[in-house]
């Protein structure tokens, strides 16, 4: 199989590091698939690109080194020592295939963050059209069967009426008028919709979700999916709110603060950034629960923590006989370890979508996002069913049968 080039938007953040180190070390045998969908059957038995055959470049608007920030996570982990020792070469190879981005209408934050953009004196055609030029010479020079973008960068602030856009012409209209509202990572999905690579959209920023991108992902016959990767916390309601909703157990209140560092935590200081966040997170109760409950969820960003996020949640529900009671846990991990592996995981499903000539909106991988496009699903369970319902079409229509698949896993 041929290698696949995967451009990641923010490249030379935590996530997009972490990832890199990861499959990097996949590759070399240093570490295993713990955390990867694809890595259990019977996704596993699917025709996917492998780990391996993964080549990396992307867009950044920071200066500091992958390597760089690859040993600033390895003071507290992840990544250990000797995995980073072990893929240090390959991090630096990648760096050399990193290209300046843009931060158009990212917000203040990530302005004062960024020490160099394509952004002064530009047009945001002209932005595009250096986006499109760095995807066309990356997959020309790294001869590389197709290119997955994947927006890992920080999160924007949602823009005002998104309904402008709704289709093509007024997308594109937008875009000859320089139209500010437009975010960054709405030019990056244009480009890579035009140059007919699969897009993901891994944060909570607008991206493709708009309806002209939609529509032009269609036109093109391009798979795309988002929106923001479901890592912590929703992961955990999104099981555990089908569970009160299926035994009858009215849930009065649930309560979720939040505490992280590192760059997004910083970016999400600003109120503006933070409310695209606080949208997906809480949204996904509203859709599970019956009722009205009190549903509030809190972001704050603790310095100290470094990659690392905590989140307490709170639970109060009412049973028979109107008997009050909670519920209460705590989930901690690490931020980028967390995400890094379903990066890779997307890459290898919408690559595989890509070659069936399966393009347009990717329903089957809800069970990745908080607030899934094109999906009304948000049971976790169900979403699990729907990739592997999907799987298992492709493997019907292979001829493989589910005892080829137990023995293709002894094997492996």
């Amino acid at each position: 199989m041929e290698d696949t080039g995967v451009w990641l938007v923010g490249a030379r953040g935590n996530v997009a590091t972490t990832a890199m180190v990861g499959a990097r070390a996949v590759a070399r045998g240093e570490t295993n698939t713990t955390g990867m969908v694809t890595a259990r059957p019977p996704v596993s038995q699917l025709d996917l690109p492998g780990v391996d055959s993964l080549v990396f470049g992307g867009h950044d608007v920071q200066e500091t080194r992958i390597l760089e920030t690859a040993r600033e996570m390895a003071e507290r982990g992840p990544p250990d020592q000797d995995t980073l020792d072990a893929v240090a070469e390959d991090l630096q190879e990648i760096d050399s295939r990193v290209r300046t981005g843009t931060a158009r209408n990212c917000g203040r934050t990530v302005d004062a963050l960024a020490d160099d953009t394509l952004d002064a004196d530009r047009s945001l055609t002209d932005v595009v059209d250096q986006i499109r030029d760095d995807l066309a010479a990356f997959r020309r020079e790294q001869d590389v069967e197709r290119v997955v973008v994947v927006n890992v960068a920080s999160t924007e602030a949602p823009i005002p009426d998104a309904e402008r856009y709704d289709d093509l012409e007024a997308f594109e209209a937008a875009l000859q008028r320089d139209d500010a509202d437009l975010p960054a990572s709405s030019l990056y999905a244009y480009a890579a919709l035009q140059e007919r690579c699969p897009y993901v959209n891994f944060t909570p920023s607008t991206g493709a979700s708009l309806g002209g991108l939609r529509e032009l992902a269609e036109a093109n016959d391009v798979p795309h999916a988002g929106q923001d990767a479901k890592t912590g916390e929703t992961l955990v309601k999104s099981a555990l709110a089908p569970m009160f909703a299926g035994r009858n157990l009215r849930v009065l209140s649930w309560e979720g603060h939040n505490i992280l560092g590192n760059t997004d935590g910083e970016v999400l200081e600003d109120d503006a950034n933070k409310q695209g966040k606080l949208d997906t997170k809480g949204d996904i109760l509203d859709r599970l629960l019956p009722g009205d409950p009190h549903n509030r969820v809190r972001i704050d960003y603790t310095p100290s923590l470094g990659d690392w996020k905590t989140a307490w949640d709170y639970i109060h529900f009412g049973g028979f006989l109107e008997t009050e009671m909670t519920m209460q846990f705590t989930w901690e991990g690490s931020d980028s370890a967390l995400a890094a592996p379903l990066v890779l995981d997307l890459v290898r499903l919408v690559a595989h979508a890509d070659a069936h000539g399966e393009g347009g909106l990717q329903p089957h991988l809800a069970s990745f996002f908080k607030a899934p496009l094109g999906v009304d699903e948000h049971d976790l369970s169900r979403q699990f069913d729907s990739l592997e319902a999907y799987a298992r079409r492709h493997l019907e229509a292979d001829g493989v049968t589910a005892r080829d698949e137990a023995e293709r896993e002894v094997d492996r």
